[in-house]
């Protein structure tokens, strides 16, 4: 880009796949204080449960020196929508051509299948080849129930998942596809 007096000044995207799930979470994070600030739903995220071992003091304040993960985490994100419970997780790949299940561990897929049991909603949502999926839970399963492979090919999240919209106001708007997978499109806000 050309500037006022010649300077010339150039944009270099640093790639950092580190922390490429949290890019998705912190856009997850956005959306849902929108929902909360405009009192559509309630959706927090769940915090790791750690066991505290050791703990310094620094500047007055308890900082966590040894921790260790004290049970397995369900899904990452869980709360209330139109008076039903609803529960997810955020998962992404760098992978073009299949979703490897090997990023939803066993006690997750059970906790799935338990959430569906008890009638509450869940789903993943998906970041790949650059978009957003929400795959509904019914769908994550009935593929493991038919597949002996271990991913997803991007035919059938094309296929069976929705293509979640990124709005600047609402972040990534999924409430919108629970609406219609969810029976609640005759409902009013």
């Amino acid at each position: 880009m050309n500037y006022p007096n010649k300077i010339k000044k150039e944009y270099h995207k640093i790639t950092n796949y580190a922390n490429r799930g949290m890019d998705l979470e912190n856009l997850i994070n956005e959306t849902n204080n929108y929902y909360l600030e405009k009192d559509i739903a309630i959706i927090y995220k769940k915090p790791t449960p750690i066991g505290v071992v050791t703990v310094s003091y620094e500047n007055n304040k308890q900082v966590i020196t040894k921790a260790y993960f004290a049970s397995p985490s369900t899904l990452d994100y869980n709360g209330i929508y139109k008076g039903k419970y609803i529960e997810f997780d955020a998962k992404s790949t760098e992978s073009k051509t299949s979703f490897p299940l090997s990023n939803v561990h066993p006690h997750q897929i059970q906790h799935i299948k338990n959430i569906i049991r008890h009638k509450g909603i869940v789903f993943l949502i998906i970041q790949m080849n650059n978009l957003f999926y929400l795959l509904n839970g019914p769908d994550f399963l009935q593929f493991i129930a038919n597949s002996s492979r271990k991913s997803i090919p991007y035919e059938y999240i094309k296929e069976y998942a929705y293509v979640l919209e990124y709005n600047y106001n609402k972040g990534i708007d999924y409430l919108k596809i629970i609406d219609l997978i969810g029976g609640f499109e005759n409902e009013k806000n």
